[in-house]
Parts: C-alpha cells; structure tokens; sequence
C-alpha cells in the first residue's frame, strides 16, 4: 500500500474550493453510514440531509468530483464512498505520530476510527521519560528524544499535538523540521509554521464559548419578548397605544387629556 509521503491528494491541484472540501468527510460518514446499512442509492435530498447542508450546495459539490448522479435513481453510494476517498486521500495508509500522552493523547490513540478512515498512528510520543515503553491503545510510548528518527523511519507527514500550550510551539518546530507538513493542534494556542505546512485547530474550550454566546443571545431574546414595554406599545395596527406614563413623558396635563404645548 502507498504511504502518505509518495502520493498526495489532488484537491488543490484541480481547483477544488476549500469549503468543498471540509464539506466532503461529511458527506462520507454519512455515505459510510448508509454503505453499513447496505443502501445502495440515495437521493441529493436524502444525503444533504444526512450530512447536515442544502441540496443544491451538495449537488455543486459534487460537480468538482465529476459525479452528477442518475436522474430518478440519485447517487451510488458505494462508489461515492470510493470517490470522495480517493479525493481525500484516504485509499492510501497515512502513518500518523501523536505528541503529547496525557488524557486527551491517550484518548485520540484509544479511537478506533483512525484506521477506517485510512490512518495508522505509528507512534505515540511524550516528553515524561516515566511515560517511556508504557503501552497505550497496544503501542509503547516512545520519548521525544526519539521524535526525528521515529518520523523519518516510518515515512510520517501528519503530526497530532495534544501537548500542553507552552510545549506545542517546540514540538511543532521540531515536526516540521523533520519533515511533517501537515498537522492537528489539540493545545490550546497558535502554531507558527513555514509556507507549505498546514494546520488544522482544534479548540474544544473555544467551541464552548461560541456556544455559550449563542445560549446568552437566545436567553436575551427570550427575555425582551416577554417583557412588556413600559413607555409605549405598539398595536397590531401601528397605532400607539399610550399608557398614563407615557400621555405625561408626550407633554400631556396631569389629567393627561389636556396637551401642555400645543402644535403650531
């Protein structure tokens, strides 16, 4: 089987949006889901559903990869699952390295799905010298005194850092150094990296805050709609409907029947 370092994926080359293709391993855990099932078409409809977009924009997608699907009968899923995993790269082994064995290192060497999804994590690596050759998820953990010749003997061009902050900006130094070009940053910081390196964030606490931000706006919402105005409310005409408090704030006498000025 072909390693990640001799062939890479097309994407880029035939002029495939970006958003296209963080769209695509979307549509394929789907499509995946639907292959276990033993589907073997499904509808735009039916898929963009599944995966979480609009018809119309999956249909597009799908235009980059050449595939248009059959009218009446909808796409075949198998052969999309081919398709969009040769685009990604995933018929081909990718030896993956994870810096950095604490519990969230650990976790990610524990999931099960790199090796369906055509990754294969060749070592697990971690600065603790009492960490050296204790097993986890079957693999000894190697010292990152070893990091450059674990990297060069198993041809790795994806790194995983789940280091803590201060360490990663090293580790990532010293990956790209030895010939990574592509990473996922698990801590919780800003990587610098030379043209030609990519890497993807993953920020757990960042996501949270999004969400709580969303939370506090629909709290603010439901509170303003609940409450009612003090000075003026609209009626469902558009006339205004004035309370007492509101006939004295407009310049009206004490009785409030009486304008205080009167218009020119």
């Amino acid at each position: 089987m072909a390693t990640g370092r001799t062939h890479r994926p097309a994407t880029r080359s035939r002029g495939i949006p970006e958003a296209t293709v963080a769209r695509l391993p979307l549509y394929l855990r789907a499509l995946t889901a639907l292959s276990e099932r033993s589907v073997p078409t499904v509808s735009s409809e039916e898929l963009a559903t599944a995966a979480g977009v609009n018809s119309a924009k999956l249909r597009k997608d799908f235009s980059y990869l050449g595939s248009y699907g059959t009218r009446g009968v909808g796409y075949d899923v198998e052969y999309l699952v081919y398709q969009i995993s040769r685009e990604l790269g995933l018929t081909q082994d990718w030896p993956v390295v994870i810096v950095g064995i604490g519990n969230l290192g650990a976790a990610l060497a524990n999931y099960g799905g790199f090796a369906s999804r055509g990754f294969r994590v060749a070592a697990l690596i971690d600065a603790d010298p009492a960490m050296a050759g204790k097993p986890v998820a079957g693999l000894p953990v190697r010292h990152t005194d070893e990091l450059e010749s674990i990297i060069t003997d198993n041809d790795v061009s994806i790194g995983v850092i789940a280091t803590p902050a201060g360490a990663a900006q090293q580790v990532c130094d010293r990956l790209v150094a030895a010939g990574v070009t592509s990473i996922l940053n698990f801590a919780p910081t800003v990587l610098s990296v030379p043209e030609g390196v990519d890497v993807r964030k993953v920020d757990l606490s960042i996501e949270l805050q999004i969400l709580a931000f969303h939370e506090q706006r629909k709290a603010g919402e439901e509170t303003t709609s609940a409450q009612e105005p003090a000075a003026a409310v609209q009626s469902r005409s558009g006339a205004a409907v004035r309370t007492p408090a509101a006939g004295r704030a407009a310049g009206k006498g004490p009785d409030g029947d009486v304008p205080a000025v009167m218009p020119a």
